[in-house]
Order: C-alpha cells, then sequence, then structure tokens
C-alpha cells in the first residue's frame, strides 16, 4: 500500500495549493490512504470545523496536528465527534479528541495514524515515548501498518523517535519546522523516516510568514503580528509504500510540488 504524508498546511494560501494539487498528487502516487497536518490551516494558527469540511472533502482521510491545534477554541466539539481529526496523543489530563485513528485503506487493509507532540523547545507535555509505547500496545494485532506524525521543535526529538520506533512503526513523519529535510530513507528495522516533510503554503516566506514582518522581530525584539505569505505555492509531503503483511516500509520519497525553481 502507499501513504500520502502531507506537511503543515499554512492559511488560505495553504488550503488553495492542496485544493489545486491534491487530486493529481494521488494519481501520480497510486495513493491508497491520505494524511495532512493542517494545524495552521486557519489563517496560519489553528483549523476550525468549516476547514475540517473544506480538507476532508478533497480526499483527505485523517487530519493530524500540533500545539495550535487548541488556537481556534470551535474545533473542540469536533476533535470529539470527528475521528479523521487527530491531536497529539500525549497532551496531559483528558483532553477533547484522540491521537489514534483506526481504519482502512481504499484497497481494505487496516492502518492506524498516530500523531504525538515533542518536550524540546516546547511545551512541557506527558512523554511521547512513553505516549508510544501505550499506543503501540493499544493497537496490538489491529494492524502492522502504523504511521506516525512526530510533531516536534528539535531534530534530535524527531531522530530519536524515529530510532525508537524503528522496527515497530511503519513511518516517522516529522512536522512543525516547515523545512523540508533531505534525509528521508528506511531505517535498518523497516521504519521509513523523514525529519520534517515540509509544509504546504507559501514559500517566498519565512516557514510561511510575510518576511518583512519575521525580519522586523528579529531586528526590533518586539512584538509583531505575524501574516500569512502568499508567493511560492507548493505542495510538501512523503509518499511512503509499505508492506502490509510484515508493516514494513519497502520505499519513501519526499517531494515539493512544484519544485523549488520552476516556473
Amino acid at each position: 500500500m502507499k501513504l500520502l504524508f502531507i506537511g503543515d498546511v499554512i492559511g488560505k494560501p495553504g488550503r488553495q495549493v492542496l485544493g489545486d494539487r491534491l487530486r493529481r498528487l494521488q494519481r501520480k502516487y497510486e495513493v491508497d490512504f491520505t494524511v495532512v497536518n493542517a494545524e495552521n490551516s486557519a489563517g496560519g494558527r489553528g483549523i476550525t470545523p468549516a476547514i475540517v469540511d473544506e480538507t476532508l472533502a478533497l480526499g483527505v482521510d485523517v487530519i493530524t496536528s500540533g500545539n495550535h491545534i487548541w488556537a481556534q477554541a470551535s474545533i473542540e466539539q469536533t476533535l470529539v465527534e470527528e475521528a479523521r481529526v487527530l491531536r497529539p496523543d500525549n497532551y496531559p489530563g483528558s483532553p477533547p479528541g484522540s491521537g489514534l485513528y483506526l481504519g482502512l485503506t481504499r484497497n481494505g487493509d487496516a492502518v492506524a495514524i498516530v500523531n504525538l507532540q515533542g518536550r524540546v523547545f516546547m511545551p512541557p507535555i506527558d512523554c511521547p515515548f512513553a505516549a508510544m509505547d501505550r499506543i503501540l500496545e493499544e493497537i496490538g494485532a489491529n494492524t502492522k501498518l502504523i504511521f506516525l506524525d512526530m510533531h516536534a521543535e528539535a531534530t534530535s526529538e524527531k531522530l530519536s523517535m524515529g530510532w525508537y520506533c524503528d522496527g515497530r512503526a511503519t513511518a516517522v513523519m516529522g512536522t512543525h519546522t516547515h523545512v523540508p529535510t533531505a534525509d528521508a530513507r528506511i531505517l535498518p528495522g523497516g521504519t521509513a523516516y523523514c525529519t520534517d516533510v515540509g509544509m504546504t503554503g507559501p514559500y517566498d516566506s519565512v516557514i510561511g510568514t510575510r518576511p518583512d514582518l519575521a525580519i522586523e522581530r528579529l531586528l526590533t525584539a518586539r512584538p509583531v503580528r505575524f501574516q500569512v505569505a502568499s508567493g511560492g505555492l507548493a505542495v510538501a509531503g512523503v509518499v511512503v509504500e509499505a508492506d502490509p503483511a510484515t508493516g514494513q516500509a519497502t520505499a519513501i520519497e519526499s517531494f515539493v510540488d512544484p519544485p523549488f525553481g520552476s516556473a
């Protein structure tokens, strides 16, 4: 089976380019299941129920998120009612929603999608490694196809999760930093890995923000209200091919569509 995973959708420009290109990417890669991280799709911060409906209607099977999932208060009821929208599972207490989705691909293979959040340079929530152990036990014999969105700031933490899951998950795909990394590979135990799959939205920007505003904040050290940029629209992500019988990845390919520098 083939899973298409698309990185952080940034505001209206990100939603626009996702809508323009998703179907073509699904056909190009002949994918069986599509996951999109959309935690920044509402004006660059959070997601709303209306955007959830819009995104799922494009042909997305599961929406993952991260630390900005709580930015729009209206999303909390959707997290309770819509199993296809995930929040990081390792938030403490009993927040609305879940970080685990169990379902079927288009060709009938059982699949698990997991969403976790890192703690290095981020809020000190519950341990993602302990959470992954618990989730793997919960998944049990339901499926061997297990795909993790590891939403984290530090490359070291994402890499550590990749090695921690090697041979126990099909793929560990990093999100949050919005810059695609060139390390998509299969680890020795058969787990596909990429430190950051990149963002979907305006690349003529500073991780999605208008460059002038990001520079102003750095030059002045004063608060600046960021605005989503609009130029250089592209979709970034990875395609993972896996064997349903073993759960091992057989290939991973990262992409930016259109490629950087193309007309």
